[in-house]
């Protein structure tokens, strides 16, 4: 499986370390809604990646506590968590920032349009948004 999502002008690599998800908590801005929370934050380190001509590196990273439910729960947030992130953010992700999608108990049963709206919603919030 691929770490990196490549898509269009935006590349956004996972984030793995313990230490980028708390550095995103601790530093960024944070928005809940009924289906997802999100974390953003700058980027620190890489801004532009000229060699594969895209316009910045974003990291995203994904996660689910015990509260959702059981490891089975949690991996099917998670799963659903990333595809939408794959649809939504290497468009509308603003570069050289890392964000942070955390499931809810609502994340497994939400639609997924709502959960869409639900992601956009936060990036405006947040900031993460593009300006384009």
């Amino acid at each position: 499986m691929c770490s990196d999502m490549k898509h269009g002008e935006i590349t956004l690599v996972r984030l793995k370390r313990r230490a980028d998800f708390l550095r995103v908590a601790r530093t960024g801005r944070r928005h809940g809604t009924v289906g997802l929370v999100l974390q953003t934050a700058p980027r620190h380190g890489r801004t532009i990646d000229r060699s594969e001509g895209a316009l910045g590196i974003g990291g995203i990273g994904f996660t689910a506590s015990k509260k959702v439910g059981n490891a089975v729960a949690r991996n099917r947030a998670k799963r659903r968590l990333r595809a939408l992130a794959a649809d939504v953010m290497p468009a509308r992700a603003a570069p050289n920032h890392d964000y942070v999608l955390i499931g809810r108990t609502a994340t497994l049963q939400r639609p997924y349009a709502k959960l869409r709206h639900d992601l956009l919603k936060a990036l405006g919030k947040t900031g993460g948004l593009t300006r384009s």
